[in-house]
């Protein structure tokens, strides 16, 4: 049976919470949605209720970094890396602590919540931080594996973890190394990259665009990225593809085309969400809407290919 990458997250952080005490959750009053909860079942002694002020978390979680503790920090992805921006810098990364930010419900598949929930940015804010890490697993298997590693790594890192309960644990390859991306597939005349719960739906518009040989890299660290990957597949290809559920300002499809300008000048196809705010929705109706649905994104990748 599946597991949503939400409910992975809560069960193995539990799970490494009893195994080191020096694991802690800082929980800011949305554990029942983030799964953060499971902490607080398991082991009490574990868990920190901060409520709604993610600027005291955060300097919190330092403090307790600079005794000797790791403190895992959650809350959902546009209210951690807004409202303590600031205390992120200045208190976590400059000093570089070992503290996890871990971003839940990131992107668009917030079920409902609207604009003021939609985490569209935080890829660009949290790339710009020195010593932050910045990874976006594609399945519930791979957001465990990715703990495993944040786990045994010292220094800040920022996890970011979609909501959707529709992705199955597709991706075969239980192993997670910091930096490094993965071939899903090969391909002479398209190169897809893709990141997070995107790489899913990429998985699935591939199988429905015949007649065209389509290489697939999934990045589950986008902060430090695989540069090498990125230009081994892209030098066999006319056309680089990147889908995101992120604004494609300062996310995955800017830092490929930034790599790509230096190194190996490609014609790119940016797939993400322009400059506006969306609305409410489902998750169907939000991909959807932002041209992010398998069919969309098929329909813009074959527009630009013809």
């Amino acid at each position: 049976m599946s597991i949503s990458v939400r409910d992975r997250f809560g069960k193995h952080l539990a799970k490494l919470a009893l195994e080191d005490s020096k694991v802690l959750a800082l929980d800011g009053d949305l554990g029942n949605s983030t799964r953060l909860d499971a902490v607080e079942k398991e082991t009490e002694d574990s868990f920190l209720q901060m409520g709604i002020a993610e600027q005291n978390m955060v300097g919190v979680a330092a403090g307790l970094a600079s005794v000797g503790f790791q403190p895992w920090v959650c809350s959902f992805a546009t209210f951690l890396t807004k409202r303590a921006f600031d205390q992120i810098v200045v208190s976590v990364a400059q000093p570089n602590f070992d503290v996890k930010l871990v971003g839940s419900y990131s992107g668009l598949l917030t079920s409902n919540t609207g604009k003021t929930h939609h985490s569209l940015d935080d890829i660009a804010i949290m790339t710009t931080i020195p010593h932050m890490i910045v990874i976006a697993p594609g399945d519930a298997n791979e957001t465990e594996a990715a703990m495993n590693t944040m786990h045994q790594t010292k220094g800040p890192i920022y996890l970011r973890l979609t909501r959707d309960e529709t992705i199955p644990a597709f991706l075969l390859d239980s192993e997670f190394e910091i930096g490094k991306g993965k071939m899903l597939a090969e391909g002479t005349d398209i190169l897809i990259v893709s990141t997070g719960s995107m790489t899913y739906q990429v998985a699935k518009a591939i199988e429905k665009m015949d007649g065209i040989s389509i290489a697939h890299q999934h990045f589950p660290t986008i902060k430090p990225f695989d540069k090498e990957m990125l230009l081994e597949g892209a030098k066999h290809v006319q056309l680089v593809v990147t889908v995101e559920e992120h604004y494609i300002r300062g996310g995955l499809g800017s830092i490929v085309s930034e790599i790509l300008s230096e190194y190996l000048p490609k014609k790119v196809l940016r797939i993400g969400v322009l400059d506006a705010y969306s609305g409410c929705g489902t998750d169907v109706e939000i991909l959807e809407e932002n041209g992010l649905s398998v069919e969309r994104i098929v329909e813009q990748i074959m527009r630009k290919w013809e």
